[in-house]
């Protein structure tokens, strides 16, 4: 049997189409006057009903354009875990603009990189958070919004699903972070998320511990609720994970979303009773499968993992109707086309590693990255996206994560993936987190290192017992290095391209 299964198609988006309106006009309508954001910290919330926040963002599309903005021009995110962005975001969509979100932690050497590739026709920017230099275009603050949420409403910018809607930068820690276009349809094709992982209904509360400008809290964090009526509680801008549980007991979450760093930060500490919670959702990069049994042992929960990239989102999971096997990312969803193929390009039999592929008919595909024709063309073989992503699908179906084909490790003649060596060496008693590597130690030398860190990390000997009794010997790796943290994105996504750079000299 061929690593190859076809679940598709997933109903066709309307048209004409606006995904600013599709997120927000029909629970407005239905539920006018509940809490359809909360912005929570351990000192209360920021909150807003569906109303006040419909009104906010077709009073925001109207002052966008009230400054001379054309439908198509490129507006420049550059805010912090504030209201004014998920506003600004769906605002600048609703009148036919097109959003690009950035993280407020990048400096000024990047941003001024990003704004040369999606040139943009206005930048706006929280206060302290580095612009370009020079600056392309005019650059507003947030407190020239005040008052567009008392404007006449905006016309919704009505027109065919596959025109661009909003762009948004890769995480950039496998290479050059590249603008990826997403069509208004990829808000549609999230419908198969709702059931297929996420498993949220208009009587959730789903609190997401990620960044505003991060995918993965766009649209689980705040897409995806209010298109079916839920509650969306964002944690405040310097919320740090520790407080995470409380604020999931103290609002009541019942759907809590994170990627898996913030799993293990949180599980640092004894957890309080989350009666209300009903599951966990991770995404962003593999859970370990001790974090997932972990954080069900602490909370009698289940982790619903997934996987997927900024150019597809999310689209094999496990989820509260198929919870995922233990040591996989689940299951292909339900309106999906999915294969892992071979060197020819071709699926690969059941058992076998291959590269994952989504069929280019997938509605929640990216149109392209911007400005980069040629790369958008290499990501295509034939009728498939490549993703780059290494698995195995099981004689069920269930499939298995084995890293990106570019991190894959070379020992003693084999292919490894650093994941596998990953999960053994979590398990040494005094390891906190890990992240293995292949790092060149001399010209025509390269072994693999073990970066780690510990409150009271074992020793180099105990380290390499951990390593013997776990794994084979061409696994085991041969070089330790202990860290404060490991490196991560602000979106808490392992670098593992700066770890060799973290070695100490001499």
């Amino acid at each position: 049997m061929l690593s190859e299964i076809d679940l598709s198609p997933f109903a066709p988006c309307p048209a004409p189409f606006n995904m600013a309106r599709h997120v927000l006009e029909a629970s407005s309508a239905r539920f006018p006057d509940r809490m359809a954001l909360q912005i929570v910290s351990p000192k209360g919330a920021e909150r807003w009903s569906y109303a006040r926040l419909l009104a906010a963002v077709r009073g925001c599309g109207t002052g966008l354009l009230s400054l001379g903005l054309q439908p198509g021009d490129r507006v420049l995110l550059r805010l912090g875990n504030v209201v004014e962005f998920p506003v600004l975001f769906l605002g600048a969509i609703a009148a036919g603009l097109v959003p690009v979100p950035t993280s407020a932690a990048l400096t000024t050497a990047e941003i001024t990189r990003m704004a040369a590739t999606v040139a943009p026709a206005l930048i706006v920017a929280g206060e302290g958070v580095a612009l370009p230099d020079p600056l392309p275009c005019r650059a507003i603050g947030t407190d020239a919004l005040r008052g567009w949420e008392d404007l006449p409403p905006c016309d919704w910018d009505m027109g065919d699903p596959d025109r661009l809607a909003y762009a948004v930068f890769t995480s950039g820690t496998s290479g050059r972070a590249q603008a990826v276009g997403h069509a208004h349809r990829t808000l549609w094709a999230r419908g198969m998320m709702h059931r297929g992982w996420e498993g949220i209904t208009e009587t959730d509360r789903i609190l997401h511990a990620g960044a505003f400008n991060w995918t993965y809290t766009l649209g689980t964090g705040l897409m995806d609720p209010w298109t079916v009526g839920a509650v969306a509680l964002i944690p405040a801008a310097g919320v740090a994970p520790a407080a995470l549980p409380l604020l999931l007991k103290r609002f009541d979450a019942t759907i809590f979303a994170a990627a898996p760093g913030i799993y293990r930060q949180m599980l640092r500490a004894p957890l309080p009773p989350l009666p209300k919670l009903r599951h966990g959702l991770s995404a962003g990069e593999a859970m370990a499968a001790d974090t997932r049994l972990a954080w069900e042992a602490a909370t009698g929960t289940q982790v619903h993992p997934a996987l997927g990239m900024t150019e597809v989102s999310t689209y094999i999971s496990g989820s509260p109707d198929r919870p995922a096997p233990a040591g996989s990312a689940g299951w292909v969803q339900n309106g999906r086309r999915v294969a892992l193929l071979g060197e020819d390009g071709t699926p690969v039999p059941r058992g076998e590693t291959g590269v994952l592929a989504v069929h280019r008919g997938d509605p929640g595909l990216m149109l392209g990255y911007l400005g980069d024709p040629a790369a958008t063309a290499a990501r295509f073989a034939g009728d498939w996206f490549v993703t780059g992503d290494l698995a195995v699908m099981g004689p069920d179906g269930a499939i298995t994560y084995r890293g990106r084909a570019d991190d894959m490790m070379n020992a003693g003649g084999f292919r490894l993936s650093p994941l596998e060596v990953e999960e053994a060496m979590r398990l040494c008693p005094g390891i906190e987190d890990c992240a293995v590597t292949e790092v060149e130690v001399k010209a025509g030398t390269r072994v693999i290192a073990c970066f780690y860190t510990g409150h009271n990390p074992p020793d180099e000997a105990a380290l390499q017992a951990h390593a013997g009794t776990t794994l084979a010997r061409w696994k085991q790796p041969r070089l330790w290095v202990r860290l404060d943290a490991l490196p991560r994105s602000a979106n808490n996504k392992l670098n593992r391209r700066a770890l060799p750079g973290l070695i100490p000299k001499g």
